[in-house]
């Protein structure tokens, strides 16, 4: 995490968006009245909001955690899926 003040991420902000996207940094931008701001790529945003989502359903979250412990462990069945059967999946 990168910090600076106003005055600097104004005059150099393609800069700080550049670092944002390319380092994944995120930047934090204080101002005097302390209300800062946090300037992130829209990559890590949504990568935060998808994982929000899926944390806010428990029951769903840990089918997640089950899921990545039988594949850490071995213990997961390939399963091959065509687009179709992902579509009637969808529609159930």
């Amino acid at each position: 995490m990168l910090a600076t003040n106003y005055t600097t991420a104004r005059q150099n902000f393609a800069h700080f968006c550049n670092v944002a996207v390319s380092d994944f940094e995120t930047v934090v931008i204080t101002r005097r009245n302390n209300d800062n701001v946090v300037l992130m790529s829209e990559a890590e945003y949504n990568n935060i909001m998808e994982n929000l989502f899926i944390r806010r359903d428990s029951g769903e979250y840990k089918r997640l955690v089950e899921s990545i412990n039988k594949f850490k462990n071995g213990k997961a069945k390939l399963v091959t899926k065509t687009l179709n059967d992902l579509e009637a999946y969808e529609h159930e």
